[in-house]
């Protein structure tokens, strides 16, 4: 799908199938003229409006363009619902959609190389209140700018992130909500949720809980890195079951790390420096903290646990306070 404002062109094989100047129009019907397994290349730029692209099962969508939006309320601008063998490698997005992907009931998803420059609204979303997903990959995510979270999951079994490189996110950058047996490579937020209580890296809602309630290590990060913005990490609502390798966060305006109700949840090492305290917490409307272990060097802001978690171990050195049990 080729052209520009006004002049589009979209040809199947060495057929036109559409010529006009309606660019949402020419997307959707390469999309809807593709069979299994095939590809649609969407080269040209143009504005959407506050309207969606659907992609239906075993397709390939390639957006090399810059696909503008505008907000259409609780829909994306490019969603694949109820889908299976879907691969997004190159997707470009800019404006403020409502979400600009919106996904549910996917099996071997894939995202490649996604780059959302927004004016507010939401990244990309898997739907709360519809089916789960599973075997969902994304090998790298630019988002910035948004009003809500750059990725959000819900009810996804089976993710695998490459990075998610979040800039000026109103909320979290990556946040995971029941979703479990995932590995992520790294989590990089600037100025992600500043003044809020959403992170850089957010787990919550039962995120790593498995099928059998257990919290075994199902979700692994390699390195989550934060500068300024709200919380650098947040664990709360009776998720767990989290491994993070190695930390860089400094100077967050709320928490630097905060877990809260959480189970079975490690950081292996890496630095803190300055912002908000690193704190173990709980409420008391869900069983107590437990398992967790600790490794950090602190420096220029407090570490506290209150209350007691159960089995916390901690390995700190750097001049951070300390009051921990």
């Amino acid at each position: 799908m080729t052209g520009s404002s006004g002049n589009y062109t979209a040809r199947n094989g060495g057929s036109t199938i559409y010529s006009g100047g309606d660019y949402r129009a020419a997307i959707q019907t390469a999309v809807d003229s593709l069979g299994n397994g095939q590809r649609v290349s969407v080269m040209a730029s143009g504005s959407i409006g506050a309207n969606t692209i659907s992609i239906p099962s075993n397709r390939i969508f390639e957006g090399c363009g810059t696909i503008n939006t505008a907000n259409r309320g609780g829909r994306g601008a490019i969603e694949s619902l109820n889908t299976s063998g879907v691969s997004i490698p190159h997707l470009n997005i800019t404006g403020n959609p409502y979400f600009a992907t919106r996904f549910y009931g996917n099996d071997n998803l894939h995202l490649g190389e996604i780059n959302l420059n927004l004016s507010g609204g939401a990244g990309i979303r898997f739907e709360r209140d519809h089916a789960g997903s599973s075997n969902v990959t994304m090998d790298y995510v630019y988002v910035s700018g948004t009003g809500g979270h750059g990725v959000e999951t819900w009810n996804i079994d089976g993710l695998e992130i490459g990075t998610v490189v979040a800039r000026s996110t109103g909320y979290s950058g990556l946040l995971l909500n029941n979703t479990r047996n995932a590995n992520i490579g790294l989590v990089d937020g600037e100025d992600v949720a500043t003044g809020t209580g959403y992170a850089t890296f957010r787990t919550a809602n039962t995120a790593g809980r498995l099928s059998n309630g257990s919290y075994s290590t199902n979700i692994n990060v390699d390195k989550v890195v934060s500068r300024g913005g709200g919380r650098g990490i947040f664990c709360v609502s009776q998720s767990g079951g989290v491994r993070i390798g190695t930390v860089d966060l400094a100077n967050n305006g709320n928490n630097s790390i905060l877990i809260e109700n959480c189970y079975n949840y490690t950081i292996a090492g890496g630095t803190v420096n300055g912002g908000g305290e690193v704190r173990i917490a709980a409420r008391s409307e869900f069983p107590n903290t437990r398992d967790t272990d600790i490794t950090l060097t602190v420096d220029n802001t407090s570490v506290r646990e209150s209350p007691c978690a159960e089995n916390s171990t901690w390995n700190l050195s750097g001049n951070g306070s300390r009051n921990i049990c």
